[in-house]
């Protein structure tokens, strides 16, 4: 019996303690509205990857290597 009674009364409190913080007394918090801003207009990119770049690069490297042994 004192077991149930133990509960009860905690069950009591827990929902009286939430009840008391769901709401207050202060005044409504009004938010700014959300403004969606317009992306800004990006550089124009160059048509070459700069992988492709680095690739030219070393095979012209590579054919350098080549031609000067022999």
């Amino acid at each position: 019996m004192r077991l149930t009674t133990t509960l009860a009364a905690a069950a009591a409190l827990s929902v009286s303690a939430v009840a008391a913080s769901a709401g207050g007394m202060s005044d409504e918090v009004m938010e700014a509205p959300v403004v969606m801003a317009e992306p800004m207009a990006e550089p124009a990119a160059s048509s070459v990857s700069p992988t492709y770049v680095v690739l030219g690069v070393l095979a012209a490297l590579l054919i350098a290597a080549a031609v000067a042994e022999d």
